[in-house]
């Protein structure tokens, strides 16, 4: 060869190199931009809000180049006043009351429904509804013959008492169960899960479509008849599943209802942490729970409540079986983000590493320990729809802000024990 031809080759070459170069880099950028696209935030954020959770985005979304292999990073919202305004509980419910679903209990006998339920609320709930139906058979809850008895059912759901003032639940733990959440899937026995799912949906549609503000008779009451989706709230879901976050759910009210929900913000089903049942061999519901860590099934004394919803999430989010459920993980097995808006909510929101949200409806131990911010991961929104005015007197958190394992009050106190001060009610 030539030393002109070997020239002319090595021009060539390098010709062909250099295009071939140039089009790595003209379209690597390109390509990866259309590939991974970090999702923007809508507006509506109370101040700064929006951007810190940009950022979280940003940081932990899986565009991010030092985060190309890592599991995804999750991220669990409370649902109720969460990302929705009101009770799909509630609304749950009131529906199946309206409805005629409840069903007479085994022998007439209502402590069979709640290991917690007093003898008072038994004998209540017996004279108000035992000449209706026989056991087993639907309440006709729904027709005036039946009033007395809807009031009866929905004064022990709604205010843990009576109709005439005697408590109706006892001796319970108050950081692992509430006895009137859990009551409302236990009186669901009989039902199968699908059966559930259609009642939900029933539900569903009707408080989307009664206009905000709208009431409805149950009983002789007039009670909450509309829910919404917060539309920043769903952007946020949105948003963080784009970006690669592996989102979930974790709520006080029943499995089936909240999966039913949950399809609002494209969450499944198996992304979905509600209060179980446990089911006959034929899938009928029965009037026992599913337990988490150290509780077995039935035992009716663990739900999605306080430290019940840090158990359930370490179980079904990260895969810790057993009493190492109940403990807080080491922060590689721990949610990034969290959202809530009440003190049910409190343990779970503790355990994000990142950044914590709550909508503000003035909880004390949630609010004393979101606005004392001792690490500076809290955030702090009103409500998007309807936002609570603000609260006159501080937070009692250096006295009654925290309520123990047996009820007793006490005051807030940080990680390293120390009490935290009263707070002023500061966004609202």
């Amino acid at each position: 060869m030539t030393p002109r031809n070997t020239a002319r080759r090595l021009q060539a070459v390098g010709a062909a190199a250099a295009i071939a170069a140039g089009t790595l880099v003209a379209t690597a950028p390109a390509a990866q931009a259309a590939h991974c696209a970090t999702p923007r935030l809508a507006a509506g954020w109370y101040e700064d809000n929006q951007a810190r959770l940009q950022q979280l985005i940003d940081q932990y979304g899986k565009c991010n180049p030092y985060r190309p292999t890592r599991a995804k990073p999750v991220a669990v919202f409370d649902w109720d006043n969460t990302v929705v305004k009101n009770d799909v509980g509630d609304a749950q419910m009131y529906w199946l009351l309206r409805n005629g679903r409840i069903r007479q209990p085994a022998g007439g006998d209502w402590t069979t429904t709640s290991r917690h339920l007093t003898p008072a609320a038994a004998r209540s709930l017996a004279d108000a509804c035992a000449p209706l139906a026989r056991p087993g058979a639907p309440l006709p809850t729904g027709t005036p013959a039946g009033a007395g008895c809807a009031d009866e059912l929905a004064a022990v759901y709604g205010t843990a008492a009576t109709r005439s003032g005697a408590a109706a639940f006892a001796g319970w733990d108050h950081r692992t169960i509430e006895p009137a959440y859990a009551w409302l899937p236990q009186l669901m026995q009989g039902w199968t899960a699908a059966e559930v799912r259609g009642f939900a949906a029933a539900a569903r549609a009707e408080n989307l479509a009664a206009p905000i503000g709208t009431t409805q008779r149950v009983g002789s009451a007039s009670v909450t008849g509309w829910v919404r989706y917060y539309d920043q709230q769903k952007d946020l879901i949105a948003g963080l599943r784009k970006a690669g976050f592996d989102v979930w759910i974790s709520s006080a009210s029943p499995q089936p209802v909240v999966e039913v929900w949950a399809k609002g913000v494209g969450v499944a089903a198996d992304h979905v942490i509600g209060i179980r049942n446990t089911t006959t061999a034929g899938g009928k519901f029965t009037a026992h729970l599913k337990g988490c860590g150290s509780v077995q099934d039935g035992a009716d004394t663990m739900i999605t409540y306080i430290d019940g919803k840090r158990c359930w999430i370490n179980q079904e989010v990260f895969g810790v079986r057993g009493a190492a459920a109940e403990k807080v993980q080491p922060a590689s097995r721990r949610q990034v983000f969290a959202a809530g808006d009440s003190d049910t909510d409190i343990s779970f929101l503790r355990d994000a590493t990142a950044l914590r949200l709550v909508l503000n409806r003035n909880k004390n131990e949630l609010m004393c320990r979101a606005y004392d911010d001792s690490d500076g991961k809290w955030i702090v929104n009103p409500m998007f729809i309807e936002p609570k005015k603000q609260k006159t007197a501080p937070y009692p958190c250096s006295t009654t802000g925290y309520v123990d394992h047996d009820g007793t009050p006490g005051p807030v106190r940080r990680g390293d024990t120390s009490v935290i001060p009263d707070q002023t009610d500061r966004v609202f």
